[in-house]
């Protein structure tokens, strides 16, 4: 939707949500892929798959696809997780990435209820070692530090990615 296309990855609990209100509050054109994009399915051949699973929470390509090649906005921002992000990452402008600290992020994720994603125990110890590990999140990205006030999280998307804060 927007002339000019951003990702804003990270792993749960890095405030990917969160940044997106924020960006909506401002007056941005921002997408909450978890919501409107994602679904249960095969990373590789986007066949819709049952039960849910980290591995195969996906987006719609063709739907991603379709936001992008309508150049009605701007900019537009998508943000959350997509275990296929490989099938359209090279349609974005740039690609941000929510860090926090390990403590942060448990913090964070101790506070979720426990039919979310990350609220169970085991989720919680997949999460901190994708978290670790780096695995599930595009390479070459951007690094924002999110454990600061997302004020200050969005005033630096914003900065880098060279749009006009005053906008709202």
């Amino acid at each position: 939707m927007g002339v000019r296309n951003f990702l804003i990855e990270g792993v749960s609990g890095t405030g990917k949500t969160t940044v997106c209100d924020e960006l909506q509050r401002r007056g941005f054109h921002a997408v909450h892929g978890d919501r409107v994009l994602a679904y249960q399915g095969d990373p590789e051949t986007g066949e819709p798959t049952p039960g849910g699973s980290h591995q195969n929470h996906i987006w719609r390509v063709d739907a991603v696809r379709a936001l992008i090649a309508d150049h009605s906005e701007p900019v537009t921002y998508f943000c959350g997780g997509s275990r296929n992000f490989a099938k359209f990452i090279d349609l974005f402008d740039g690609v941000f990435v929510l860090d926090v600290d390990p403590g942060t992020l448990h913090q964070r994720l101790s506070t979720r209820p426990e039919d979310e994603f990350g609220g169970r125990p085991a989720d919680r110890e997949f999460i901190a070692r994708l978290h670790r590990t780096g695995e599930d999140i595009p390479a070459d990205a951007v690094v924002v530090d999110a454990t600061v006030p997302v004020a200050r999280v969005v005033d630096k998307i914003l900065q880098i990615s060279e749009v006009d804060r005053t906008r709202a």
